[in-house]
């Protein structure tokens, strides 16, 4: 029996991955541009900003809720990327650039999602002095937020390791963490410094929306650990190509529903 291009019991074995093993999508992120909030006055860039997040993910978390229900697949998490954010700030003061920050929880409350990506800086091959400035706020703006996560590409095959950078980056992560001792240390937590940053990556601490993409795109995070562990002891004795094969068909059927529900939420 067939339903779609889905036979009945693989559907029986997607239910068997969530109620027994544990299945999940860990997290929905939408990754939005912020590319055409750029301006000249700090204060219109931060209305824009404040807006083009709200209007674009003001659904999110309510369609997330509704694709769970529908399909039984719990998913954990609802995120925001966006452009990185020093792409849109040169020649903003601290003050502004503070500001911002707080702008980005602000929108973050606003709809609901547990973290929004994307303070951070491409810096892998040198530094402007509003770069070095930026970076050098995302410790105040860390500590002062609670769902605005940064980062910092400071190296790269191609271009080599930017030691100034590197430098400046471990006084971020020393100064976030003393400003939340308080609260374990989070703000250092919340930062993540790259070498080899991807074009693009919605994976929180590091999140950032890439200025190759589109508008705006939704980015499936799968967890299915329980899955492949109970492939393995399911087939305890089995040799090493009837394991690999099983292994590879159960990361098929885990990323096929992480798709299937990505395309529903998008849709």
């Amino acid at each position: 029996m067939k339903k779609g291009f889905v036979s009945l019991n693989e559907i029986m074995e997607t239910i068997q991955m969530v109620k027994e093993e544990k299945l999940d999508i860990r997290t929905i992120t939408l990754g939005i541009s912020l590319l055409d909030c750029r301006g000249k006055d700090p204060k219109e860039v931060i209305e824009k900003v404040y807006l083009k997040i709200v209007s674009t993910a003001k659904d999110l978390v309510k369609t997330v809720r509704e694709v769970e229900e529908e399909y039984g697949i719990p998913i954990v998490n609802s995120r925001i990327s966006v452009t990185p954010v020093s792409l849109i700030s040169a020649g903003f003061s601290e003050k502004d650039l503070l500001e911002l920050g707080k702008v980005l929880e602000l929108a973050a409350n606003e709809v609901s999602v547990d973290f929004i990506g994307g303070f951070g800086a491409l810096v892998e091959k040198g530094m402007t002095k509003w770069e070095s400035q930026f970076i050098n706020i995302v410790p105040e703006v860390l500590s002062s937020t609670e769902k605005v996560c940064s980062f910092a590409n400071v190296a790269s095959t191609k271009a080599g390791i930017n030691v100034d950078a590197v430098n400046l980056c471990a006084r971020v992560v020393k100064r976030s963490a003393e400003l939340t001792a308080s609260r374990d240390g989070i703000g250092a937590a919340k930062f993540v410094v790259f070498a080899n940053a991807p074009s693009d990556n919605p994976f929180m601490a590091g999140a950032f929306h890439g200025i190759q993409e589109g508008e705006y795109c939704i980015n499936v995070g799968i967890s299915g650990p329980g899955v492949i562990k109970a492939v393995v002891q399911d087939l305890k004795g089995a040799d090493f190509r009837t394991l690999a094969g099983e292994i590879k068909r159960a990361a098929f059927k885990v990323t096929m529903a992480g798709e299937l529900l990505g395309r529903e939420i998008a849709g």
